[in-house]
């Protein structure tokens, strides 16, 4: 058995208090009997702190501990050799399950140069959805400004709060369960009521809000006390037509998330998420697992989507899961092998390989 190294561990909820309404679907995938008001995110295997806060954020292990501080205290254990000499004892990935309650505000992210530059942040915040469910029978998601827009007019929307003109000059795409959007650093984008997802991104709290009334306290919140002279320099106001916004959009073949029939050959296998411009920032595969399918060594997150299994680790761990799990899986626990019978988004940091340079 493991004796002292990181273990795969069933991590529970971890939902920091939030601006907008949400929580319910959360609420029902872990099997809780109440959902919070406003817990709209659950934060997994979470060493990233909300912006501004101390400990706001950050995922406790069952011991007690902080996991930033045991990955801090073990880096190669958590995370392996190769991993931290590409990217340090940073995980290089933040994981959510997010249940919008009502539609998010128009917002963008900053990237890794701007985030430096500005917030003395290692990354910046490129991130992918993975939809695992909608409250009807398809959502609507927001992404990219249709046109080129001039900084003057963005400016101007943000100033005036002008909602109608920033999410009208947005792309909006229907989604359904087992749907894939890959949102780069910049572009603008909201999540619309209803749409319940696992979320993928690099491990920062940085969040440029142009449509902030009605949702946050004041205008310093939404550009993150930098000004929105200085913030909007992060947005992209370029356009994305259908030909160019198609590579950020998947859909599921079959429309199911919950029964593996989005692998491309039908079988129950492996299938992944979100292609090549996703594995410098991270990855996420879909399973379908039957009895033995073996999962390499990597530090990751499993969410479990439905059915049960016992997951066993060459370093001789046994650790049942079943729907509404989230998993945290070590470097040192080695391979791991499923017996049962689970659909799941196994979502890991990006490879030692994808490591990006400071620009």
């Amino acid at each position: 058995m493991n004796t002292g190294s990181p273990t795969p561990t069933r991590l529970p909820a971890n939902q920091p208090p939030q601006f907008y309404r949400g929580g319910a679907a959360i609420a029902e995938f872990r099997g809780a009997r109440e959902a919070a008001g406003y817990g709209p995110e659950d934060w997994v295997a979470s060493t990233t702190t909300m912006f501004g806060q101390e400990v706001h954020g950050l995922s406790v292990l069952p011991d007690g501990r902080l996991l930033r501080d045991a990955v801090l205290a073990d880096p190669t254990g958590w995370l392996g050799a190769e991993h931290v000499e590409a990217f340090g004892a940073s995980t290089g990935l933040l994981v959510k399950l997010l249940d919008a309650g009502q539609r998010l505000p128009v917002h963008c992210h900053p990237d890794d140069s701007f985030a430096r530059q500005h917030f003395s942040s290692h990354c910046g915040k490129t991130e992918a959805w993975v939809v695992i469910g909608t409250e009807a029978e398809r959502g609507t998601v927001h992404l990219g400004f249709r046109e080129n827009q001039d900084a003057d007019t963005v400016a101007e929307w943000v100033a005036n709060q002008d909602r109608d003109a920033m999410l009208g000059a947005l792309n909006s795409l229907e989604v359904s369960a087992g749907d894939t959007v890959f949102v780069p650093a910049g572009v603008p984008h909201a999540i619309g009521a209803g749409v319940f997802i696992v979320e993928l991104q690099q491990p920062t709290d940085l969040s440029v809000t142009l449509e902030w009334r009605d949702f946050l306290a004041g205008p310093d919140k939404g550009h993150l006390g930098i000004g929105y002279r200085t913030a909007l320099r992060c947005l992209d106001r370029s356009g994305w037509p259908e030909h160019r916004l198609s590579s950020l959009r998947h859909r599921s073949a079959n429309g199911a998330a919950g029964d593996g029939s989005n692998s491309s050959n039908g079988s129950r296998a492996r299938t992944n998420l979100l292609g090549r411009h996703a594995d410098p920032f991270f990855r996420a595969e879909w399973l379908h697992a039957e009895p033995g399918m073996r999962l390499e060594r990597s530090f990751g997150v499993l969410v479990i989507l439905s059915g049960q299994a016992m997951l066993h680790t060459e370093a001789g761990d046994r650790v049942p899961v079943a729907k509404g799990d989230t998993v945290l899986l070590p470097h040192a626990a080695g391979t791991t092998t499923v017996d049962g019978d689970l659909a799941a988004v196994h979502c890991r940091p990006p490879g030692p390989a994808n490591a990006r340079s400071p620009e």
